[in-house]
């Protein structure tokens, strides 16, 4: 095989774990890059309307979960094989100030030219409104996406398609608000040897199966 030369934002990922933690941090929580790809067919267009809406709930009542279950127990071992190839199941948990909270794991590989990149993330807010109001922001500053029907209380996916030194990634991001917790996973990858990135469909259904096994581990956290 001859060695290709990467790009320095996907060389960064590929640095010790330290590093790879703090980029999928940031791929998880910062703003998407550039329109959703005219091939992204899964997710059904959203009414603007609606990504501002914020569920209301009484200041008084108890919290639907009170913590963040583990993140990197989340995605069942089959499906991190599936969309990570080569990746340890087991995952990284990426540091958080406060765990009850806020929690984040990430799988990460290169399997020949394939690269691919997963992270799962819970915040929990204090109350059902507090959490549609941050996912309502969140669902505006990634505009492109669509509704997913029939997960948590609202969810939302978008995928995005970037190129840096004429290498594509293609990032998919499913935001769900359940109750008082939001989910955020974000699933990417890249084809070093054609410089080409994965179809938006593979990359939009599977952050969206990710993002159901992390809503159904949900569970773990009930107050």
């Amino acid at each position: 095989m001859r060695s290709l030369p990467l790009p320095l934002t996907l060389t960064a990922r590929l640095s010790p774990v330290a590093v790879l933690a703090c980029a999928g941090w940031a791929l998880s929580s910062g703003p998407a890059a550039q329109p959703a790809a005219a091939g992204h067919q899964t997710a059904q267009k959203a009414p603007a309307a609606s990504a501002s809406a914020a569920p209301s709930s009484s200041s008084g009542a108890a919290k639907t979960y009170s913590a963040a279950p583990s993140p990197c127990a989340a995605v069942p071992a089959a499906t991190v094989k599936s969309l990570v190839p080569g990746a340890k199941t087991a995952g990284k948990e990426i540091p958080s100030t406060d765990t009850a909270l806020r929690r984040t794991c990430s799988w990460n590989a290169l399997k020949g030219y394939d690269y691919r990149w997963l992270d799962v993330s819970y915040e929990i807010a204090e109350s059902d409104e507090a959490a549609g109001k941050e996912y309502g922001q969140r669902v505006a500053e990634k505009s492109g996406g669509g509704t997913v029907p029939g997960l948590g209380d609202s969810a939302y996916s978008v995928v995005n398609l970037t190129t840096e030194d004429k290498q594509q990634t293609r990032e998919g991001v499913v935001m769900v608000r359940a109750a008082n917790a939001l989910v955020i996973v974000t699933y990417n990858g890249s084809d070093f040897e054609t410089k080409k990135a994965p179809d938006t469909d593979e990359i939009n259904k599977g952050a969206i199966k990710a993002a159901k096994s992390a809503v159904a581990a949900l569970g773990g956290g009930q107050g």
